[in-house]
């Protein structure tokens, strides 16, 4: 059996699952502290009459608390960014497009040093040992405890971070240490910017893990835990600790994975509707189509694996205007949703009232919302479809119509069509399928990285080459090595680098390795 749980801005949602067959389902408010609607969540679910504790062999969370960090600028741990570049690079210096609210919260040291590599491994300059033990004392000088080391081309030959990062930690040795190429793709900037925001979260990654830990066995369950990450596959508490990061938009892939499980429809477009956002994706294979270049976060640009999803601010929670004209959202009363909507006893017009007026759904007190305006009521949830629709049509990368799954608590404001849209589903469990999205998550290794391809390398070496390295990492990960398959290769030449160089991106995918461990027969990791 494995526990989902997935924290959203208004719910946090979580299923107990035997297999395929989900047992239990409850939905909570998300709390200030987010742990607490965890523990909240965990408590009723557990609770259940027939439910064995220590029947629980995995927990799978799905958490906000990192993109939350950043995006408020607290919880950041004090970094120290060395790039391996000079004398290239000089002119544009480590976080030279960071918001300023974000580099006074991070009170970065920030160090260029001699190294890199050209596309084809061919080194910038050779690294400077002497420099690197420098830049080590000044960093233990300032009580700095978090590095982040990018090289130029890293993704192509990675030599240099690791070198660079074994001469830091022999001086330092409690240090954290990210690597760019084991975080981003290839781009120098948007690759730095992600493992810098990886190596100051490490600090609050112990935290929140460890947190995740004692929230377990305070209501007696002791099976591993797990987090989600922003690919629809799992990473282990260790894994969690090293790359952070990776555990950013891991809500919405939560809920396009559930949605392709709940629905049986690995190739479509999913819509999630919570209490805050509304989040539009495209599946493929039953994985959530990947965003191609950089996004921003927080106002960071960063180039590591994000899913393309679209969000507007529409959910259940949001407040709905009308001067000058009709709006809804995208302020919205997030979890306070049942204490300030109408149909709740609240003072608030909230999307959810229209929907309840309409008819559309059955929450609280359907008699607190008849005095609306039959016009309002009907233009209200024109509104929210027009916007929904026009959100899965953006999507859309043919002109084949994709056929639509709702999921999520808000997508009771949805009527069951769609303008332009082929067919709609909402299926059963969809308000938590977040959660079962995290609950039947899977185990990957990727690789993105340059290669060039000679008379005595081929292309077939090359993808054979990519291929292997996916899959080695998916098993390093904590995949059952004979579970593993290799489910995405993309290749893209590029022809703006001398010679024949290709980029090649690979997904490997396999279940989660669980042995027996201990004379109690209890389930273990890898």
């Amino acid at each position: 059996m494995r526990v989902g749980i997935d924290v959203g801005g208004t719910h946090t949602d979580a299923v107990l699952m035997a297999g395929t067959t989900v047992l239990a389902s409850v939905k909570t408010a998300t709390t200030l502290d987010v742990t607490g609607g965890i523990v909240t969540a965990l408590e009723r679910l557990l609770a259940a009459p027939g439910i064995d504790h220590t029947a629980v062999d995995g927990v799978m969370i799905g958490t906000t608390h990192f993109t939350n960090a950043l995006v408020t600028g607290r919880h950041l741990a004090p970094t120290a960014v060395i790039r391996l570049a000079l004398p290239a690079t000089a002119a544009l210096p480590p976080m030279v497009d960071w918001p300023p609210r974000l580099v006074a919260a991070l009170r970065p040291s920030i160090h260029l040093c001699h190294g890199g590599h050209e596309f084809d491994g061919r080194p910038i300059a050779p690294l400077d040992p002497g420099e690197l033990r420098r830049v080590a004392a000044e960093i233990g000088r300032r009580g700095i405890g978090s590095v982040a080391i990018s090289s130029v081309f890293s993704p192509v030959s990675a030599e240099m971070e690791e070198t660079a990062a074994g001469i830091l930690l022999d001086e330092l040795p409690g240090l954290h240490i990210s690597l760019s190429h084991q975080i981003g793709r290839v781009g120098l900037l948007e690759r730095e910017n992600a493992t810098i925001v990886n190596a100051c979260l490490r600090d609050l990654a112990d935290d929140i893990v460890a947190a995740f830990t004692a929230a377990l066995r305070a209501v007696g369950v002791t099976a591993p835990l797990y987090l989600s990450q922003n690919d629809g596959t799992l990473m282990d508490a260790e894994f969690t600790r090293r790359y952070p990061v990776r555990t950013f938009a891991s809500g919405p892939t939560n809920s396009m994975r559930g949605a392709a499980f709940l629905a049986d429809r690995p190739d479509c477009a999913v819509v999630d509707i919570g209490g805050t956002t509304t989040d539009v994706g495209v599946l493929a294979g039953g994985y959530p189509r990947q965003a191609t270049g950089e996004v921003d976060i927080g106002g960071v640009r960063v180039n590591f694996r994000m899913p393309d999803v679209l969000s507007v601010g529409l959910g259940g929670g949001s407040r709905v205007t009308r001067d000058p004209e009709l709006e809804i959202g995208p302020d919205s009363v997030g979890y306070r949703l049942t204490r300030e909507a109408l149909v709740f006893g609240g003072q608030v017009l909230t999307a959810t009232d229209l929907a309840v007026a309409a008819g559309l759904a059955d929450i609280g007190d359907p008699a607190r919302v008849r005095h609306l305006d039959r016009d309002l009521v009907e233009r209200g949830i024109e509104w929210m479809t027009r916007r929904v629709a026009d959100l899965v049509d953006r999507m859309r990368v043919s002109a084949t119509p994709l056929p639509v799954v709702l999921v999520g608590g808000g997508s009771v404001l949805i009527p069951a069509d769609l303008p332009g849209v082929p067919s709609v589903h909402r299926p059963e469990h969809h308000a938590v399928a977040n959660a079962i999205g995290a609950a039947i998550g899977q185990i990957g290794g990727d690789v993105d990285g340059l290669y060039t391809i000679t008379a005595s390398r081929t292309r077939a070496d090359v993808l054979e080459e990519a291929r292997a390295e996916a899959i080695d990492r998916a098993v390093a990960a904590g995949a059952a090595p004979g579970t593993v398959e290799v489910k995405e290769v993309d290749e893209v030449h590029v022809a703006y680098l001398p010679g024949n160089a290709v980029r090649v991106r690979v997904k490997a995918v396999g279940e989660l390795a669980l042995v027996p461990s201990g004379e109690d027969g209890r389930w273990a990791t890898s």
